[in-house]
C-alpha cells in the first residue's frame, strides 16, 4: 500500500467531473456512480490489472500514474500509454467479457477505484440511458483503436539521482528549474539541509498533492544514497536523471543497483547527465556508461555553468526537443548552412543534428562547434583537393585524398573526434549493401562515419565496418528522417517520436532523358553527342549519381510525412560541383529559410536559450 490518503467524496466527484469518460454525466449520476466505486491506493510498482485476467472490473484512476504494457511476441516489454487522474482501463472488457490486453501497474503511489460487475449493472438499473450512452462511447473508441490522450494535463515528477557526490548539483538543478519553466510553473523540491531530515520527508508527503495540483512539473533532487528521501523521490517520479561527475567510474555501483531494485523502477523514463567542468573540450564518451545500462533512453554530457546544456535537458524530459536532418547533394548542400543561420536567428534550437552524404559533413563540422563561415570555408578548402582515379576494380576514384581529408576535418584538439562525445548528439547514415539496409553510424570514429556517408558506389570505395560494406546513405534514404524520430522517441514506447523533426532536403531531380531515336548508348554516341548540338548524353558520373540517390527521390513524400518542417531550398540552378559558388548557395538556403520559417507555427516550437 502506498502513503496517499485516500480522497474524500467531494474530491473525487472533482475527478470524476474532469473525466474524459464520464465527465459529460449530470451531477446526480456522477454522485451515483461515485457511491458504486472502492477506492484505495496502490503503491508504486504494485500491479493492478494483469494480461490476459478476467475482465470483471474497470478501473478509475483518482490520483498518481499508472502505466500500461504487453508482452511482444518474444516476450519483450512494450510500453503503452500511462492513465491519470480521470482515466479509465477496461470499459470494453467489463462490457464484452473479454481478458485484460494488458498489465497495468502504478508507475508512482496512486489511488485508483473499482468498478465491478455488479456496480456497472446497477450503474445501467440507475439511468440506463445516459450510462449506456457513456459506456457505448467507450466501446466504440475500443473497437476502432481510437488512441487514448497520451498526455493529459497533470504535473510531471522527475526525479534528479546524483550516483555519487557531484560538484555542481544544487546549480544543475536550479538551471533546470529555470530551463523547464516554458513547461509552465515548476516547484523544486529539495531538502532544507546538507541532508534530508524527517521534517522535510513530512512535509513532502503531507503537500505533495497540493505541489502536484498547482505546477506543471515537480523536480525533486533527491540524494547519493538510499535514503527515505530519495526513496520517496524515485516512487513519485515519472522520471529519473541520474546525475554523475565526469571522469568516475561507469560501473552501476551498490546505490544504483539497489535503486534499480525498487519496485516499478524499470517502467520510468531514464536518463543519465553526465557532469562536466566548463572548460573540457570534449566531453567523455558515453558508451561505457550504456554499457550495463540497458534502460536508459539517452546519455547527455553537459557542462557546469552551461545554461544551454541544462535547456537541451529540459527539452528532452518535456518532449520538446528538436531534430534537424541534412540530406545530401553535393555541392547545393552549402544550402545547409544558410538553413542553420536562419534557425538560429529565429531561436530555434538544434538538440540533435544527423545527417547523409555532404549533410553528414557539414553536420560535423557543426558538432565540432565551427562557426558558419568556417565551415564553408574548411569544406570548400577540402573539396579543391580532388580525387585521383584509380585501377576501376573496386571504384573509378581511389578515395585516399577524399579519406585523409575527411579525417583532418573530424579532429578536435589534435586527436580523432568520436561520435558518443559529442555535446550535441550526432548520427550519419550509410547503405549498407551487405545487409541492403541504412546503417546508423552514432559512435567510433567521427571521420569512418561521415567517411561510409559520403562515399557514392562505384564512385568511391565501400567502408568496411564490422564486416560489413557502408556506401552513400542516399540509395535507400537520402534525408534520415527516420532515424531521427527514433532517437527523439521514448525507450520502447508504441508512439511516433516526441519532439519536433525539420528536414533540409538539397537533392534535385534533374532531367536525364534522351533523344527517341536513339538506339544505343556508348562511348561513340557520348562524344558524338558532344560534339554536335544534340542534346547532351548523361556522363559515367551522372549516371552513378542518379542511381545512387534514386531510393531517397522515390520516398521524398515519406520523409516530407515523417517530418514536422520539410525544407527544399531553391538550388536547381546549381551544379553538383559547384563549390566555389558556395557563397550564394548560403545565401539561397538562408533565404528560402528565413520567409519558411515565418510561415512555421512557432507554438509547435520550442525557443533556445
Amino acid at each position: 500500500m502506498s502513503d496517499n490518503p485516500l480522497p474524500n467524496a467531494e474530491q473525487q466527484l472533482q475527478v470524476l467531473r474532469a473525466s474524459p469518460v464520464f465527465g459529460t454525466l449530470p451531477e446526480s449520476a456522477l454522485q451515483f456512480l461515485q457511491q458504486q466505486l472502492r477506492v484505495q491506493t496502490v503503491a508504486a510498482g504494485e500491479m493492478v490489472l494483469h494480461e490476459g485476467s478476467a475482465a470483471d472490473s474497470l478501473i478509475v484512476v483518482f490520483a498518481g500514474r499508472l502505466r500500461v504494457t504487453r508482452h511482444g511476441p518474444q516476450g519483450e516489454l512494450l510500453l503503452f500509454n500511462e492513465l491519470g487522474p480521470g482515466e479509465c482501463q477496461g470499459e470494453a472488457g467489463l462490457m464484452l467479457r473479454q481478458p485484460r490486453p494488458a498489465d497495468v501497474s502504478a508507475l508512482r503511489d496512486s489511488v485508483v477505484a473499482w468498478l465491478d460487475q455488479a456496480g456497472f449493472e446497477a450503474l445501467l438499473h440507475h439511468d440506463p440511458v445516459r450510462f449506456n450512452q457513456v459506456f457505448s462511447q467507450a466501446l466504440v473508441r475500443y473497437l476502432r483503436h481510437s488512441p487514448k490522450p497520451v498526455e493529459p494535463q497533470r504535473a510531471m515528477t522527475i526525479a534528479l539521482v546524483p550516483l555519487a557526490p557531484t560538484e555542481g548539483l544544487d546549480e544543475l538543478a536550479l538551471a533546470l528549474q529555470a530551463a523547464l519553466a516554458p513547461a509552465g510553473a515548476v516547484r523544486l523540491l529539495q531538502p532544507q539541509g546538507p541532508t534530508a531530515g524527517d521534517q522535510d520527508l513530512v512535509q513532502a508527503m503531507r503537500r505533495f498533492d497540493q505541489w502536484e495540483q498547482a505546477a506543471e512539473v515537480l523536480l525533486i533532487r533527491a540524494e547519493p544514497q538510499l535514503s527515505a528521501w530519495t526513496r520517496f523521490a524515485v516512487r513519485q517520479a515519472d522520471q529519473v536523471v541520474f546525475v554523475a561527475p565526469a571522469g568516475s567510474s561507469p560501473l552501476i555501483g551498490s546505490f544504483e543497483r539497489r535503486l534499480r531494485e525498487e519496485p516499478g523502477f524499470s517502467y520510468k523514463r531514464q536518463q543519465l547527465a553526465l557532469l562536466h567542468a566548463p572548460e573540457v573540450l570534449l566531453p567523455q564518451s558515453q558508451r561505457p556508461w550504456l554499457k550495463e545500462r540497458h534502460e536508459l533512453e539517452r546519455v547527455l554530457p553537459l557542462r557546469q555553468h552551461h545554461l544551454g546544456d541544462a535547456a537541451r535537458l529540459a527539452r528532452f524530459l518535456t518532449n520538446q526537443a528538436v531534430g534537424v536532418v541534412l540530406g545530401g547533394g553535393g555541392a547545393r548542400g552549402f544550402a545547409h548552412l544558410g538553413v542553420l543561420q536562419a534557425l538560429g536567428e529565429a531561436g530555434i534550437p538544434i538538440d540533435l543534428i544527423g545527417g547523409n552524404s555532404m549533410g553528414a559533413l557539414i553536420a560535423s563540422q557543426w558538432t565540432l562547434g565551427h562557426g558558419l563561415d568556417a565551415i564553408r570555408e574548411r569544406i570548400q578548402s577540402f573539396a579543391a583537393n580532388g580525387e585521383r582515379p584509380t585501377l576501376p576494380m573496386v571504384s573509378l576514384l581511389s578515395g585516399r585524398r577524399m579519406e585523409q581529408g575527411i579525417r583532418r576535418l573530424c579532429m578536435a584538439g589534435g586527436v580523432d573526434a568520436q561520435m558518443d562525445a559529442l555535446w550535441l548528439p550526432f548520427f550519419t547514415a550509410a547503405c549498407n549493401l551487405s545487409r541492403a539496409c541504412t546503417t546508423v553510424l552514432d559512435e567510433g570514429p567521427m571521420w569512418r562515419a561521415v567517411l561510409a556517408s559520403n562515399s557514392p558506389a562505384g564512385l568511391l570505395p565501400p567502408v568496411p565496418y564490422r564486416g560489413d560494406l557502408l556506401v552513400d546513405g542516399a540509395i535507400l534514404d537520402n534525408v534520415p528522417v527516420e532515424a531521427m524520430r527514433r532517437r527523439l522517441g521514448a525507450r520502447l514506447e508504441r508512439r511516433r517520436g516526441n519532439g519536433t523533426v525539420i528536414a533540409i532536403d538539397v537533392d534535385v531531380a534533374e532531367p536525364m532523358t534522351v533523344e527517341l531515336d536513339l538506339q544505343r548508348m556508348g562511348a561513340r554516341d557520348k562524344l558524338r553527342a558532344s560534339l554536335k548540338s544534340q542534346s547532351p548524353l548523361p556522363s559515367i558520373g551522372q549516371i552513378l549519381y542518379r542511381a545512387g540517390h534514386i531510393g531517397g527521390m522515390v520516398q521524398r513524400d515519406r520523409t516530407r510525412a515523417q517530418s514536422d518542417f520539410y525544407l527544399e531550398p531553391p538550388v536547381s540552378g546549381f551544379s553538383l560541383m559547384a563549390y566555389k559558388q558556395a557563397g550564394q548557395i548560403v545565401e539561397a538556403g538562408y533565404a528560402y529559410a528565413r520567409q519558411a520559417i515565418q510561415g512555421w507555427d512557432r507554438g509547435a516550437l520550442p525557443h533556445g536559450n
